[in-house]
């Protein structure tokens, strides 16, 4: 699951790691998880975006997921998701530029729970932002996401997460992804980290490396790493 909100810089400049950015992009991405109780997953998606209005940003995602979480091995397809993010504003705070966002996430899965696949639930999650750009290579992008279902399983989570990207020399760049989740139910905080490592080879393609890792005891994996290759135009 993801979350979103975000800042006033050049078109030319926003890189679509920042998921408050504006562009268009399609990633193609797989990542490997070691899951707890000696089992893994791996998640092949698909991850992009688009403008469709100066202000309004959508987003699609699609995953495909390969486990073995229930002792066999199995491979389908996860769940979808569709993203509005509206930018109501964007301007200076003193001298730091910022763009802010709210949005809403659709999160539609194939009902593949029995085999260890994702959940049994459809999710609507509202989340909010802001994107600042602390200077020319640093953008901090601080974003609260709520997940509730309104079909299947009950599910009532509220995530916290910030991301730090930083722009390097030579089309390479570096982002600093903290997620920390709250279980209202369950009355319980887990949390991830992910470093993600990529370089553009031209204004249109580029390649990235992540390392994750879970936090908690109540983590639902320990370790995970990831390959990306993005499409920009």
């Amino acid at each position: 699951m993801a979350l979103i909100v975000a800042t006033s810089y050049a078109v030319a400049d926003e890189n679509p790691s920042n998921p408050l950015s504006k562009g268009k992009n399609t990633d193609i991405r797989a990542q490997y998880f070691d899951l707890r109780a000696n089992s893994e997953r791996t998640d092949y998606f698909i991850d992009g975006g688009f403008m469709a209005t100066d202000k309004l940003k959508l987003k699609y995602e699609a995953h495909y997921w390969d486990t073995d979480i229930t002792g066999n091995s199995e491979q389908d397809w996860e769940s979808i998701h569709l993203k509005g993010i509206y930018f109501p504003k964007e301007g200076k705070w003193g001298d730091t530029p910022y763009r802010t966002a709210v949005g809403l996430e659709w999160i539609k899965s194939f009902d593949n729970a029995d085999l260890g696949i994702g959940a049994d639930s459809d999710f609507l999650s509202p989340f909010v932002g802001v994107a600042l750009q602390i200077n020319e290579d640093l953008m901090l992008i601080p974003l609260v996401q709520h997940y509730s279902e309104y079909s299947g399983d009950d599910f009532d989570i509220t995530a916290a997460r910030l991301i730090g990207l930083w722009k390097f020399t030579a089309g390479y760049w570096g982002k600093l992804d903290a997620k920390l989740p709250y279980d209202w139910n369950e009355e319980e905080v887990s949390g991830a980290v992910e470093v993600q490592l990529g370089r553009m080879f031209t204004p249109q393609f580029g390649l990235y490396l992540e390392g994750l890792a879970g936090i908690g005891d109540d983590r639902d994996y320990n370790w995970g790493a990831g390959l990306g290759i993005r499409f920009i135009y």
